[in-house]
């Protein structure tokens, strides 16, 4: 019943003759296509330098591969990503914000087990001065002590938080499931090990890998690429090496098998991780895939967020996505749900799976993805912070600017019969593992019963 003189959403959205028609979508454009160079300096960093110059300002990402097998590596790695910008021989910490300030910019860090990772931005004025404090920071950074050991208090502090989160804990779980011991599963260290680190430690971490030869620059926009080579080739002068920067061994192929059950006493609500080995964004079929996995899970109207959110309200929020690290990619598949309903969000999950392949996607839908596919692109790429860092994800595989640009035509071209293959192919359900974290006294009878899964120890 309505108000009167108000019409209920129901009412605006229907005509006399029934519901009013979709309006057709417009047409699409090539996602980037821009000015670019994509070069390799003399000290063996690629450049890959793009001008957008929608605003006067310029972004840039440095990532430098940043693998390492020792014990403490994560947690070095993580003290030094939080003190590499805390001072050099020329500049302290004070020095460094008032020079950013000063150009509208700010430089930050971030480690994980494949790749250290700057992010800067500044006014395109600026640009000079942005690389001037970056090489200063690669080539002097001093990591004095009380920098570290205030640094390292910090970070103990956070990662106590950090592990005390579900989603740490089942990101943990499922990495070592399907990875056992291999580098990648040290996302988060552990705080014992990051009050062991010292100093020295950190210092000599960052000789041996704070490295150009291996490693990517990306700047993006109001820019004059041509003239970029050789500022940031001056620029960067100082900071060279014989030496290649290390990369993370290669992982593993993720094989399906039993789902493990890792137990959590007393948590009212349970993590829903799966995993499956994909295909790499070099592979020709991967633009079908991709949108076979966004019918299957990958946006909100996709059929697993119809299933279990939107039908039966098993969870907030379900998502499937890929995964790329290197040359390899995964897709997983996630969703928190409460303890009463986590059996039946499995089941739902298993029966979509198998659904995308023996019910294949319709053309409807396949258009419907399609298009979300390559609008959500167009928005990705429509700011030049997120030019930057599409392409510098791209540069991990060896893609640059022309893979970006001519995706949407790629895309394009996929049929209804390439999305249906890829579907039956990379989504059955026995490619997939994974974990659940959850209260095993409530979960561990009902997940036996629907079989596929194993129960683990407390804390493993």
């Amino acid at each position: 019943m309505t108000t009167a003189g108000h019409r209920s959403a129901e009412e605006i959205g229907r005509t006399a003759t029934g519901p009013r028609p979709v309006p057709e979508l417009g047409g699409q454009t090539a996602a980037a296509n821009l000015s670019h160079v994509d070069t390799v300096l003399s000290n063996g960093l690629r450049l890959l330098a793009v001008r957008k110059a929608t605003v006067p300002l310029v972004e840039l990402r440095l990532r430098i591969p940043f693998g390492g097998g020792e014990p403490l590596h994560a947690a070095t790695a993580e003290v030094l990503a939080e003190t590499i910008l805390t001072g050099t021989a020329r500049r302290d910490r004070v020095a460094i914000d008032t020079e950013l300030a000063l150009i509208g910019g700010e430089l930050s860090t971030v480690v994980d087990p494949e790749r250290l990772t700057i992010a800067g931005n500044a006014l395109a004025s600026g640009l000079p001065t942005l690389l001037d404090v970056l090489a200063d920071a690669l080539t002097a950074a001093s990591y004095v002590d009380d920098e570290v050991g205030r640094e390292s208090g910090r970070l103990v502090e956070r990662l106590a938080v950090s592990r005390t989160q579900p989603r740490v804990i089942a990101r943990e779980a499922l990495l070592t499931h399907v990875y056992g011991d291999h580098p990648a599963t040290r996302e988060v260290p552990q705080a014992a090990d990051v009050e062991r680190v010292t100093p020295e430690a950190v210092r000599a971490l960052h000789a041996a890998s704070v490295l150009p030869r291996g490693s990517v620059l990306v700047v993006v926009g109001d820019i004059d690429p041509e003239r970029i080579v050789g500022d940031v080739e001056r620029a960067l002068s100082g900071w060279a090496s014989d030496r290649d920067a290390i990369g993370m061994p290669g992982l593993p192929e993720v094989a399906g098998g039993d789902v493990l059950l890792v137990p959590r006493a007393g948590a009212v609500q349970s993590q829903i991780r799966l995993i499956a080995q994909s295909l790499p964004r070099t592979d020709p079929r991967y633009a079908a895939l991709q949108l076979a996995n966004l019918t299957y899970g990958g946006y909100f109207s996709s059929r697993l967020v119809e299933n279990i959110r939107e039908d039966k309200g098993y969870t907030y929020s379900a998502h499937s996505g890929f995964e790329f690290t290197g040359p390899t990619a995964t897709v997983g598949v996630d969703a928190d749900t409460a303890n009463e309903v986590t059996a039946a969000a499995l089941l739902e999950t298993r029966y979509e799976l198998g659904r995308l392949g023996v019910v294949p996607p319709t053309a409807d839908e396949v258009e419907s993805v399609r298009q979300y596919a390559i609008g959500s692109l167009l928005t990705a790429t429509s700011s030049q912070a997120g030019l930057a860092s599409q392409l510098a994800a791209l540069t991990a595989a060896g893609l640059g600017e022309e893979w970006l640009a001519e995706h949407p035509a790629r895309l394009a071209e996929v049929t209804v019969d390439d999305v249906a293959r890829a579907a039956l192919e990379f989504f059955a359900p026995a490619r997939f593992t994974g974990v659940v974290v959850g209260d095993a006294q409530i979960l561990a009878p009902q997940l036996t019963a629907l079989g596929g899964f194993v129960v683990g120890e407390p804390g493993k």
